[in-house]
């Protein structure tokens, strides 16, 4: 199916590009969340005519991303979790606790933008994660994870 991108796409393309994708992705997926529209004639003359909306919009939230990204970076937040005396966690930190943490500190930030690049932590101790903000905006975090003793 032939669609057009109302917005940059990771892995697809940028905003205004005509792509080709399997159908169920842009049936299941790009449509239904505003990311794209199917390319019919009359949808291609629609958005050539709200383009420089579209792409004003599209700054916008690139310049939004890029200045909260700018407050985030370096920030450290901590994390307590009940763990043995090894040092390993009963459980473990996920992309969950580490978007909690962010938001009691005053970000905006849903699970889904926390990246965990080698999974949930397991064990006590500092690590670094990426929160992305944007598909060009990728910050670090670093976390802080503290044992408790049950």
């Amino acid at each position: 199916m032939q669609i057009i991108l109302l917005e940059k796409v990771v892995n697809l393309g940028n905003l205004g590009e005509i792509v080709k994708v399997k159908d169920g992705y842009a049936r299941n997926f790009l449509i239904p969340s505003g990311r794209a529209r199917r390319a019919t004639e009359a949808a291609k003359a629609e958005f050539e005519a709200k383009r420089a909306e579209l792409e004003k919009a599209a700054a916008a939230k690139l310049a939004e991303a890029q200045a909260q990204g700018e407050k985030l970076t370096g920030t450290t937040i901590k994390v307590t979790q009940k763990a043995g005396v090894d040092g390993r966690l009963f459980g473990s930190v996920t992309n969950h606790d580490i978007a909690d943490e962010l938001v009691k500190q005053g970000y905006q930030v849903v699970k889904s933008q926390i990246r965990l690049p080698n999974g949930p932590l397991k064990v006590v101790g500092d690590s670094t994660v990426s929160v992305a903000l944007h598909t060009d905006v990728v910050v670090e975090v670093n976390v802080s994870v503290y044992g408790e003793t049950a």
